[in-house]
């Protein structure tokens, strides 16, 4: 984390001119491309009307029940708390203030006809579209219609797979737009309403929207990293598992993800199951609409198997899928033994994957507080995510 020293005066004017920029634009009408509104930056394509082009306002929807650390008002982008101290020579000097991520362009869009399928979208403008949207009609026409397109990274928000957003992924979005990617932050329907496979459908789809528009971001659609939050990273080790995962993806990146529900659920039933094992365990009931092993041989619970071997993305592991890191923590109510059944699926296929354990009794985004995580998370996306020659 980089830290500063200001003067009283300096840090204000810091804060004043961080407030007086725009946070985001909204989308509204549909092109092949998505457009924001009149309101987003004057540098983003436009384009004829499409037929699944993005429509609609931002996504509202509650907090999420984790979300990632850093939150510009609370704390540095590293997670650790802003700490400052008044001097007897009337400087104000702080010792970890925080250096917010330069403010990239944003919008939301719709990828589908619900209001849960909708994604946030963050990139940094291209210098040619800077020098349009200054009239810089010569350095512009000297850049060219846009410079090299960048990496992507795809969000999938946790929350027990029945809550959580998009939203509270804001602050990590900026960070990695401000490292150079092109981001895309989605929500998805949520269970009990929709029933597995509606959220892996969903993430997908999200995928698709991202690849299908890159231009807009100046996106490179073929180097993206899937990067999942507990029952998102769930999510995201479901599309590097789909089909030829590399196909779709670079990499996954997830945090405590539960990738075996069958076995969350039976560990949410151990008479030393914690209260979020318990609450996890009745999250999958809702995910998959039923009580897994139920003893009856009957139509229903047949199709209830079904549901919960096709959310183990250890059944879906094969040749080519997308390389992985997979984090826990050693106190974590989402085990590693959920991710060690995946990896060794993973590795008999021959792909690459990584599973490790962070010390201490914290889950998902929580690790992304742990001194040296955020950075080789960052290193891990940027080795998975680099030209091809």
């Amino acid at each position: 984390m980089r830290k500063v020293l200001v003067s009283g005066a300096a840090f204000a004017a810091t804060c004043v001119s961080a407030v007086a920029v725009p946070m985001a634009a909204q989308a509204t009408t549909p092109g092949p491309s998505p457009t924001p509104s009149v309101s987003a930056p004057s540098d983003v394509p436009t384009g004829a009307p499409g037929s699944d082009a993005p429509t609609g306002a931002p996504g509202s929807g509650a907090p999420g029940s984790e979300s990632p650390s850093g939150t510009p008002s609370t704390q540095s982008p590293d997670g650790e708390p802003e700490a400052a101290g008044g001097g007897t020579d009337g400087v104000v000097r702080a010792k970890a203030v925080m250096v917010t991520p330069k403010l990239p362009r944003s919008a939301t869009y719709n990828y589908g006809p619900s209001a849960s399928q909708r994604v946030d979208a963050y990139w940094q403008p291209t210098p040619a579209q800077r020098a349009k949207a200054r009239g810089d009609a010569r350095r512009n026409a000297a850049g060219g219609a846009r410079s090299a397109t960048r990496p992507g990274v795809l969000i999938i928000h946790g929350g027990y797979w029945m809550g959580g957003s998009k939203d509270s992924w804001k602050y990590f979005a900026r960070r990695l737009s401000d490292a150079g990617y092109v981001v895309l932050s989605a929500n998805y329907r949520l269970a009990p309403k929709a029933q597995w496979p509606a959220q892996r459908d969903d993430a997908l789809g999200a995928l698709r929207f991202m690849k299908k528009h890159a231009r807009t971001w100046n996106l490179d659609p073929d180097r993206i990293v899937v990067l999942g939050s507990s029952s998102g990273g769930q999510l995201a080790t479901q599309i590097g598992t789909h089909g030829t995962g590399t196909d779709l993806v670079r990499g996954v990146v997830a945090l405590s993800p539960p990738n075996n529900p069958f076995l969350a659920y039976k560990d949410g039933a151990a008479t030393e199951a914690s209260s979020r094992q318990r609450k996890l365990r009745q999250a999958v009931v809702g995910l998959v609409h039923c009580a897994p092993g139920s003893p009856e041989a009957t139509l229903e619970a047949a199709d209830c198997w079904k549901r919960v071997e096709d959310a183990d993305s250890t059944t879906h592991a094969s040749a080519g899928d997308a390389p992985m890191l997979l984090l826990h923590a050693t106190g974590d109510f989402v085990p590693v033994t959920q991710s060690q059944g995946l990896a060794s699926a993973l590795r008999a296929a021959g792909v690459q994957v990584k599973v490790q354990t962070v010390d201490g009794v914290m889950h998902a985004s929580d690790m992304l507080n742990v001194d040296g995580i955020t950075p080789e998370i960052l290193r891990w996306i940027k080795a998975h995510t680099q030209a091809r020659p």
